[in-house]
């Protein structure tokens, strides 16, 4: 059954005249969705892969990994959320109660926003780490959960504000198009705040940047110069997707804020939200697959699924501790061991076995 306060307001922002599932056969799916939902399924189940891996090596239980599990969680609810809502759009907005619509919008608002708020922490993180340069402390993690918290508890908080009241359910003209039960002004306030946001981890990446590059300079200038360029290309990935995931987006959300109903573009909203939604896809890539320890758990994962339990022990399990890496200019000025002369040889034939041990060595 048609929902009329629904139907009104999808009528009167013009959605109606732009939903080719209307009057369709029931339950038809067209291709456009198919897409959107691969890209959802392939979200869910690589951030679960993190999950997982992270949660199997107890070398991945300290600080930096807590907040990367926390952005594998919200991207692994924002893939099960667009996905929702993927599967309750089309005709069964329709049906759906102003309480089901605010849910089904809210939930992929709050997994969107906790995942962006989690990028911050991460970021946040790293800066800290730069300036204090102190070792891991697992006495401190209190503050880690309590940071991410804090996303979870903002990110619902900002979700939940339409439903508790702040709508258009009783101000037609206020409502956004690409929205239509959220009124204009929650959708310039959101904006504000993902702006914030994405302006503080530009600042943030970019102080980053230069502590490295001016610590380098004080140091070896060719081996530092090497980590200086690697970690710009790092940041330079980072922030460049986040903003080629996110501006397009943002910029039609501008345009709901200030254009009337009439502007066609605000028509098409779903490629812009699945661009945004495919940030959740790339950030496992980014922040977990860039690190060798994370590619070596997750080749033990993908061989534990494959061949049983046995093939994932030999690649990431009873593995020996990590010796520290030497540098290059350390492993090229380390004398040469003198040969043992012939008497040495016929010594150590003569001295049992743990001299000819050694001279196998």
């Amino acid at each position: 059954m048609i929902n009329p306060q629904i139907y009104l307001h999808y009528n009167y922002t013009g959605r109606l005249d732009h939903r080719p599932t209307i009057g369709a056969s029931p339950g038809a799916v067209d291709a456009k969705t198919v897409v959107f939902l691969v890209i959802c399924s392939c979200i869910v189940l690589e951030n679960l892969a993190v999950l997982v891996a992270i949660w199997r090596n107890h070398r991945f239980h300290n600080r930096m990994y807590f907040f990367i599990g926390n952005l594998a969680l919200c991207d692994t609810l924002a893939g099960v959320a667009y996905l929702v809502n993927l599967l309750l759009s089309g005709e069964k907005t329709l049906q759906l109660s102003p309480a089901l619509w605010f849910v089904r919008e809210g939930s992929m608002f709050v997994a969107l926003c906790a995942s962006i708020f989690s990028l911050l922490a991460i970021a946040i993180e790293r800066h800290l780490t730069m300036i204090k340069m102190r070792p891991y402390d697992a006495s401190k993690n209190y503050r880690v959960f309590l940071l991410i918290g804090a996303c979870w508890l903002i990110a619902i908080s900002l979700g939940a504000l339409p439903i508790l009241g702040w709508n258009c359910l009783d101000n037609l003209p206020d409502c956004s198009t690409v929205l239509p039960l959220y009124t204009k002004k929650y959708v310039a306030f959101c904006i504000t705040v993902f702006i914030v946001l994405l302006v503080a981890m530009s600042v943030l990446y970019a102080r980053i940047y230069i502590l490295v590059k001016s610590s380098s300079q004080k140091v070896s200038k060719n081996r530092n110069s090497e980590h200086a360029m690697s970690l710009l290309r790092t940041v330079t990935i980072v922030v460049g997707v986040f903003i080629a995931c996110w501006t397009p987006i943002l910029v039609l959300l501008l345009v709901d804020v200030a254009c009337a109903r009439s502007c066609p573009v605000l028509y098409e909203a779903d490629w812009f939200i699945g661009l945004a939604v495919l940030n959740s896809a790339m950030n496992p890539v980014i922040y977990t697959l860039a690190s060798r320890e994370m590619r070596r758990a997750f080749l033990g994962l993908a061989c534990g699924v494959c061949y049983g339990g046995k093939a994932s022990a030999k690649v990431g399990g009873n593995r020996r501790p990590l010796e520290p890496s030497r540098s290059r200019e350390q492993v090229v000025e380390q004398p040469e061991q003198p040969q043992p002369g012939p008497g040495e040889l016929r010594a150590g034939r003569g001295g049992g076995g743990e001299g000819d041990g050694h001279v196998a060595r």
